[in-house]
């Protein structure tokens, strides 16, 4: 049994694997044991023909491989609370590179936003160490990159000069690559707790922000996702049973919980903590929303909690409604021409507005080379992570 410690942590190899030999390379294949109770096979120094695109998030780490042709061979999506420390981080990068291999990486990532660091510059650092580390051990050979809005792919080396290209990029990566497949649209990309809308005009993405500040300032980022937004971000009154309530300023429920109870996600897409550390099913939804509204569950029929979740749904919709509409207003001579393109966990509810603002709907899973639908729908939910690693072979 051998064992590599990082940062205190040991991480056991059981090496009860042959060695193989593929052109050349000596490959090891082991069996992964990790301080975090995690296991599984990792095959060390494999050159795998194939490119991994990474999303670093502050709360998931998500990775799309893709082959020499842009197709989709793995999608992996990992809980990674960043807020709580950077083991949190390197114990989802070993989760995910106990399924994933390549020989190129390309990382993007809006995890630096993290309050464990004192600024974005410091965020982007500490992650692109964590990745060099991680990676760097998994195969020394392997190509990493960091995606910048201008340049690009930058090397690990001259990563320090750019740190302000890479912070808060993942949409830029989406945005660029869908516009290399679209002359003119509307990108939208609502997730677990933001959503991104940016406008794609003559082969190219024609925002008006590049920061998050910029950005939220011209409604291009609005902080709101179909999973860890607590409910009270979403208005101070709900309509329940006949008339306006007051919804409690308490992290008692989030969106996960609205969409659980009206269909619109199953439990695979309830990727986060509970806001009591409970149960994910329909009862323990309901009774954390029902809190919202300073009830309990059993004070009414569930359906009522089922229109309660419909209610806080409404007001989201409309959150994102305004803010694409927004959008749409700088573009009023032809906004009845514009197509938009969904992504990311809440993509039903941006097929949804569409509909409602009367606008030609496409699923970003339409720009997706897989073998099958539910391999797309994955990707489609790791969009930035497919995204970036597509740009390399486009």
């Amino acid at each position: 049994m051998a064992s590599v410690a990082e940062n205190g942590n040991a991480t056991q190899f059981d090496r009860k694997f042959a060695q193989k030999t593929q052109n050349g390379q000596v490959d090891i294949q082991v069996e992964v044991k990790s301080p975090y109770g995690k296991s599984g096979i990792m095959t060390i120094n494999a050159l795998t023909p194939a490119i991994v695109g990474w999303d670093v998030g502050g709360a998931h780490l998500k990775a799309v491989q893709i082959d020499a042709d842009g197709r989709v061979l793995a999608v992996e999506q990992v809980y990674c609370p960043l807020w709580r420390g950077l083991a949190v981080l390197e114990q989802a990068i070993d989760e995910v590179l106990m399924r994933l291999s390549a020989n190129q990486h390309v990382v993007t990532m809006t995890g630096e936003l993290a309050d464990i660091f004192p600024n974005r510059h410091t965020g982007v650092d500490a992650i692109a160490r964590t990745l060099h580390r991680k990676l760097t051990a998994h195969h020394p050979q392997a190509q990493l990159k960091f995606f910048t809005r201008n340049l690009g792919g930058v090397a690990f080396g001259l990563l320090a000069a750019y740190t302000h290209e890479i912070a808060s990029m993942n949409w830029y990566a989406s945005a660029q690559f869908l516009a290399t497949k679209v002359e003119t649209a509307i990108f939208v990309d609502i997730g677990s707790t933001t959503t991104d809308i940016a406008l794609l005009q003559q082969g190219k993405p024609g925002v008006r922000g590049l920061t998050d500040a910029t950005r939220m300032a011209c409604d291009e980022l609005v902080y709101t996702g179909v999973v860890r937004t607590p409910l009270m971000a979403l208005g101070q009154k709900v309509p329940f049973r006949g008339k306006w309530v007051n919804v409690a300023a308490e992290h008692f429920a989030t969106t996960a919980d609205v969409y659980m109870l009206s269909g619109d996600i199953s439990s695979s897409d309830y990727v986060a903590e509970t806001a009591d550390g409970m149960e994910k099913n329909s009862m323990a939804c309901a009774r954390r929303i029902a809190r919202m509204i300073g009830w309990d569950a059993e004070d009414a029929p569930f359906s009522s909690w089922e229109d309660l979740a419909c209610a806080f749904k409404a007001a989201q919709s409309h959150q994102i409604r305004q803010a694409l509409l927004t959008q749409l207003s700088l573009r009023a001579d032809d906004r009845n021409r514009l197509k938009v393109i969904g992504a990311g966990v809440g993509a039903f509810l941006i097929k949804e507005i569409a509909v409602q603002l009367g606008l030609d709907y496409l699923a970003a899973s339409s720009f997706i080379k897989a073998e099958n639908g539910t391999v797309k729908a994955q990707a489609e939910v790791c969009f930035p992570a497919y995204a970036v690693a597509s740009l390399e072979v486009v």
